[in-house]
């Protein structure tokens, strides 16, 4: 229980004869009703008042056991009340039940600060204007963040100025070098200029990972920095450092932020009355106005900051990885050990991947080949049946056993359509047919199919390739194209808007 101080009592008693309601003045002192009771009555300050008693109201049970506890927190200080008594109950059945653990956890934390061992401190830095920026990274399911309706997992990219705890956050998907960059330079674009230093953890988005065998034998307990991670350092100008590998208190600036930036989040989003945004950039705008209302309280410290930064004179660095694969036979490229399918024409050539944080785009010739969402784990696949639908109808045995067959079922009711064909015609057969409505959807639309394959299940109609594309309405073969008739530019009306401006 935290004691009541003399400053305390003083507002009680000013609050008291002001209005003389105990409850609200006991409110205003910070302090307990019943609490607020004794000292009105009493009259006196804390200090003025006589300690607390000397003697106990009844024998401690644990006295004559004591010599042998303390002799066990000796040896072992880490050693928790709970297992004492839990070894005493084993020791002595019958004598020491769940009820006395109160007591035996008192008198434990009375011998550790009396006689136990020296314990770690934690001494607070000076930090100076300008000298350093933190970053880290913090996940914000607490937040329960929708786009569109559906659930959001996504990761805050957090930077601070520890000197006057500026901050700016950058919504990422994953804690990578992609995402580092990507929050790094939008950070540093915001503020216009640029610390000396700048501070991270020991993740593997800024350093190496160090097998145990190894990592004393690097720079004591720190592990060296990723290439990337040097290059974009040096293409801002900064000098990077980390902490120790496990000694998140080296970076406890940061990790106090983090938490402050989703406390001021979640009051916002409260107020808001919503946690539901239309696209990720309507949820960056918004978490990027609350940042900017709260890092307005923070001017005088902020221009000190400023003032000690070197200005900003460089360009942004692309926000992706370049790499180089070739394409297989199966029409798939592999990038951080996923798959992903790619027009089969490209099949034996060498094709460019940009890798985003978020997607990846991959080019032939300098020219975009596909555009998609970037997979995030290992050995996942994302398999376009539009890639792979020419070749597998000339090829319909290979179907079956197919290693990307779940994939050829765009949605639920293109798989309730094979599994209804395969219960008509089973084998080769069912496949052909399926295979014929799958290459309907890649020549047309795939949602003029799907409604078709609905409307027949409705129907009780038996599924075919012929009555879905019966129902399938098709573009007309000769369309007639209006001619449009491009009308002269008169640049003398830019003229005279000129002069009227003069």
């Amino acid at each position: 229980m935290r004691p009541v101080s003399d400053a305390q009592v003083r507002k009680l008693m000013e609050e008291m004869s002001k209005h003389g309601h105990i409850g609200q003045a006991a409110m205003k002192a910070d302090m307990d009703r019943k609490t607020a009771r004794k000292y009105v009555a009493a009259g006196e300050l804390p200090s003025a008042m006589p300690t607390g008693r000397d003697w106990r109201t009844r024998p401690d049970p644990f006295e004559a056991r004591w010599p042998e506890l303390e002799a066990r927190l000796v040896d072992a200080p880490d050693l928790e009340a709970k297992t004492l008594l839990e070894l005493l109950q084993e020791q002595y059945p019958g004598e020491y039940d769940d009820g006395q653990l109160r007591t035996l956890q008192r008198r434990v934390r009375r011998w550790r600060a009396e006689r136990g061992p020296e314990q770690e401190i934690m001494f607070g830095q000076a930090h100076r204007a300008g000298e350093a920026a933190q970053t880290d990274f913090t996940w914000t399911h607490e937040l329960a963040i929708t786009i569109a309706g559906q659930l959001f997992l996504h990761m805050l990219c957090v930077m601070v100025l520890p000197f006057s705890n500026w901050q700016w956050a950058t919504v990422c998907l994953s804690e990578s070098m992609a995402a580092l960059r990507k929050g790094v330079q939008r950070t540093l674009f915001q503020l216009g200029r640029v610390p000396h230093f700048h501070q991270t953890d020991n993740s593997t988005a800024a350093t190496h990972r160090i097998p145990d065998d190894k990592r004393e034998a690097i720079d004591g307990r720190k592990r060296p920095f990723n290439a990337d991670y040097l290059a974009m350092m040096r293409h801002f100008g900064m000098t990077p450092r980390t902490i120790e590998v496990g000694a998140k208190e080296q970076n406890g600036d940061i990790e106090a932020s983090n938490g402050a930036v989703k406390r001021r989040l979640e009051q916002a989003l409260l107020i808001r009355g919503s946690r539901d945004f239309a696209t990720v950039e309507d949820w960056q705008a918004f978490i990027d106005q609350v940042q900017r209302k709260a890092n307005g309280k923070r001017g005088p410290r902020v221009a000190e900051d400023l003032a000690a930064m070197r200005p900003l004179v460089v360009g942004k660095l692309v926000e992706y990885i370049e790499e180089d694969v070739r394409v297989s036979d199966w029409s798939t490229i592999r990038i951080r050990h996923c798959a992903y399918s790619v027009p089969s024409r490209l099949i034996g050539s060498w094709v460019r991947v940009q890798l985003y944080e978020d997607k990846l785009e991959v080019t032939y010739a300098d020219k975009l080949q596909l555009s998609c969402d970037r997979l995030r784990g290992r050995n996942l696949r994302r398999i376009d049946y539009r890639h792979v639908i020419w070749s597998l109808v000339r090829k319909p045995g290979a179907f079956a056993r197919y290693v990307y067959r779940e994939e050829m079922f765009p949605s639920l009711i293109f798989r309730r359509a094979y599994d209804q064909l395969h219960a008509r015609n089973a084998g080769v057969a069912g496949d052909v047919e399926y295979l014929r409505i799958l290459h309907l959807a890649a020549s047309t639309m795939e949602c003029d199919v799907a409604a078709a394959l609905t409307q027949l299940e409705a129907a009780s109609t038996a599924i075919t390739a012929d009555a879905v594309k019966a129902l399938v309405v098709t573009a007309p073969a000769d369309v007639d194209v209006p001619m449009l008739i491009a009308e002269p530019v008169d640049l003398g009306v830019y003229d005279a808007l000129i002069e009227a401006a003069a």
